[in-house]
């Protein structure tokens, strides 16, 4: 017989106790879209507007993932699965701690985007779909990674030779070719400020000055 080496920690400090202390309750909040099509931008600005309010909040994005954490992985539809896998359990573990987590990342798979959503819970799980059209998204290509995908030089790029599926049913949906970043911003500061899961919200706490 044998027995298995894992087992978690029981915490000390809970996240009600890290709410109560922060003055806000902790939230994923989760960018989804096309490579090009505004996540990390607006996860960066919605960061430096709650930051300037006092609240503990981090950004974890899909290149920075890629380097580092995630290095090890490809971009077959197993290691796209295991890149999110390994974002969903850092962004947990920073909720967890009391933080707004926003997370950008493609994740092109639903049934991987359901599983993070399902590992989060009882934390608040907003999804947020920026839903820039692929043309655009090759308009703007800032990273040059369309014209490297059309070209063949890059194999397996989402939108071009591998695939997208939408949120069927997310929290927000933004057309960030037509909305100004600020508009992107106030709605999702808005529906953070509507959170229903979690008490006090993450904006109970009177804004820094």
């Amino acid at each position: 017989m044998t027995t298995s080496s894992k087992a978690s920690q029981d915490r000390r400090v809970t996240r009600a106790q890290r709410a109560e202390k922060n003055g806000h309750a902790s939230a994923i909040v989760w960018f989804t879209g096309l490579s090009g099509a505004g996540k990390s931008t607006l996860a960066h600005a919605v960061e430096e507007k709650l930051h300037r309010d006092g609240r503990q909040c981090v950004v974890l994005d899909g290149d920075n993932f890629r380097q580092g954490l995630c290095a090890d992985l490809d971009f077959s539809i197993q290691s796209r699965t295991e890149n999110i896998r390994r974002a969903g359990e850092v962004a947990k573990l920073f909720a967890e701690a009391g933080c707004i987590v926003l997370a950008a990342f493609i994740s092109p798979f639903r049934t991987d985007r359901d599983r993070v959503r399902a590992l989060a819970q009882p934390i608040d799980f907003i999804e947020v779909y920026c839903n820039r059209a692929l043309e655009n998204c090759e308009q703007r290509d800032t990273k040059g990674l369309y014209a490297q995908a059309r070209s063949g030089a890059i194999a397996s790029f989402t939108g071009i030779s591998s695939p997208y599926e939408a949120p069927l049913a997310p929290q927000l949906v933004l057309d960030t070719a037509v909305r100004s970043i600020d508009d992107c911003v106030s709605d999702i500061l808005t529906l953070l400020s509507r959170s229903p899961h979690s008490a006090p919200s993450p904006f109970d706490k009177e804004p820094s000055r």
